[in-house]
């Protein structure tokens, strides 16, 4: 067996590509390959220094240590997008394309046997496979409907080369996931387009609701009142009028002193004795409705 040398790994594949038929399969392959191709041009990647097996609906690439992955990186987020726009814009619905990919690196061997194809060897390339496989990655192309691909990037790549934020590669838009395998859990770091990673230590969690109404409303004695002025409509929703109730002198509620103008809270309870200009009615829910003193 061949002794195994460092190579960069790129593996790309095509979402639902065996939901389609032949001829449309036939297209995307087309596609896909022309996309590579241009891609690793505008890297800089000559012919002679890559290496492509067909996997009938993606591709694996592998790239020679002279190639810069901070190139090749680059290529990713920003030529490959494109191209798939360009095609998606002219393709009918059935032949869109998009694409899971992955950029990884390891040490790999090539041991090619007799009257068949392929032969690459190497724990890496399975690892890496087992990202683009993995279900982080599927969800994520599926959540980003907008997106035409979605990218994942090995611990090896992030380190070396994405957390330094080399020309064109924002370290704060990918976001560090666990990939759970058979013997395991691998970690890898998904691009996440225009979004931000959490900061450290968030760990990427959405800040809890406060405890309250399901509406996120407050609870207890200050339910239902703002000290904030009412907000102002919404545009293009029709104003409800409020009922606006003007006290002569300070109405004192169980001994608290409540001055201005007081607007009513539909919904709203009062219990208990209330003091209004110095008269004593009895509240909703004792001895029935309170006629107050109100203009």
């Amino acid at each position: 067996m061949p002794e195994p040398v460092n190579r960069t790994i790129l593996l790309l594949d095509i979402e639902r590509f065996s939901r389609r038929d032949d001829v449309v399969q036939a297209v995307l392959r087309r596609t896909l390959k022309s996309v590579v191709d241009q891609t690793l041009l505008s890297a800089g990647v000559e012919v002679t220094q890559q290496y492509r097996e067909d996997r009938g609906d993606g591709l694996i690439v592998l790239l020679g240590g002279e190639v810069a992955k901070t190139a090749v990186l680059r290529a990713l987020l920003t030529v490959t997008p494109e191209l798939l726009h360009e095609h998606n814009r002219l393709a009918s619905r059935g032949a869109q394309m998009r694409l899971r990919m992955v950029l990884a690196a390891g040490e790999i061997a090539h041991d090619p046997q007799t009257g068949t194809a392929g032969g690459l060897v190497g724990h890496d390339l399975n690892q890496s496979f087992r990202l683009l496989d993995s279900d982080a990655l599927r969800t994520a192309l599926a959540e980003r409907v907008d997106a035409e691909c979605v990218l994942m990037v090995s611990p090896v790549v992030y380190d070396g080369v994405v957390r330094h934020g080399h020309r064109g590669v924002r370290p704060e838009h990918f976001r560090r996931t666990e990939v759970a395998v058979k013997d395991g859990v691998l970690d890898a770091w998904l691009h996440r387009g225009g979004e931000q990673a959490a900061a450290p230590g968030a760990g990427g969690a959405e800040e809890p609701a406060r405890p309250g109404r399901p509406d996120g409303g407050p609870t207890g004695a200050g339910a239902g009142v703002s000290a904030a002025a009412p907000a102002a409509p919404r545009s293009g929703a029709a104003e409800r009028p409020g009922a606006v109730f003007h006290f002569h002198g300070a109405p004192v509620v169980h001994g608290s002193v409540v001055g201005g103008d007081q607007h009513g809270v539909s919904g709203g309870r009062v219990t208990g004795d209330v003091v209004l200009g110095g008269s004593v009615r009895r509240g909703v829910g004792e001895d029935g409705p309170h006629a107050g003193s109100a203009s």
